[in-house]
């Protein structure tokens, strides 16, 4: 069972003239517990609707939808809230950090409305992510590096089985990158599947698997093996040029 799947999946937007703008065509894409995908393209290719759809933020114009094993390709905007609370985790490129909480105020506040103080799982994330020193530091406070990690564990308290990273890197330097690449791998290793939408060659080298989305066209979106995913094969990086076979 894949964590999270999508299955002949287009996504069509109305266009300024008589054409729609085809953002996802006809697209297979699936993630295994535990995988880290890298999703690569030019901008403008359709990147971040995949991230929108996958991440439940968006619906697919046809095509089924996954999540755990679950068809979630058509809910009220109350059940896709709730699904993707339970389910899902975003990082973004800004790190999205409210500037007045504290480190362990942020990450817990995607389960401000839920029973319970989640303060201490808040701080138990931030520790193993070694900012145990730096749990009431507001984000003014704290490096580039430091504040994705603050956001890492935000996107861990509610336990998901997918996290969606849209440029995780883009605003960091290459050793903190790295570094920030390290915590995905330590996520990985605990069964939670790992989307990232990047530019960025440094996260390809720490993927398993990298797809290709080229005009809404992916390339690589099912891992090998998959008989209903025959149409999309593995980009070989390692492959000579044209003019050179």
């Amino acid at each position: 069972m894949y964590s999270v799947e999508l299955r002949d999946a287009t996504k069509r937007y109305p266009g300024g003239g008589a054409e729609p703008v085809i953002a996802l065509d006809d697209v297979d894409f699936a993630v295994e517990p535990g995988e880290f995908v890298a999703v690569v393209g030019p901008s403008g290719s359709g990147k971040s609707t995949l991230l929108n759809v996958l991440g439940l933020l968006d619906d697919p114009t046809e095509g089924r939808r996954h999540l755990d094993g679950t068809d979630v390709t058509s809910l009220s905007v109350a059940e896709r809230t709730a699904a993707r609370k339970e389910s899902i985790g975003f990082v973004f490129q800004d790190f999205h950090l409210l500037p007045t909480l504290t480190a362990v105020e942020n990450v817990a506040l995607p389960t401000a409305f839920d029973p319970g103080d989640a303060s201490e799982r808040a701080a138990d994330l931030l520790s193993r992510f070694g900012l145990g020193d730096r749990l009431d530091h507001e984000p003014s406070e704290l490096s580039g590096g430091q504040k994705q990690r603050v956001a890492i564990a935000r996107s861990l308290i509610n336990e998901p089985a997918v996290l969606l990273a849209d440029e995780p890197t883009g605003n960091l330097d290459t050793e903190t990158g790295e570094s920030i690449l390290a915590e995905f791998e330590r996520v990985k290793e605990e069964g939670v599947a790992v989307v990232a939408v990047t530019h960025d060659p440094l996260v390809e080298g720490f993927a398993d698997r990298v797809v290709e989305l080229t005009d809404g066209v992916l390339v690589g979106g099912v891992p090998n093996g998959d008989e209903e995913g025959e149409k999309s094969t593995p980009i070989d990086r390692t492959a000579p040029a044209p003019e050179d076979r």
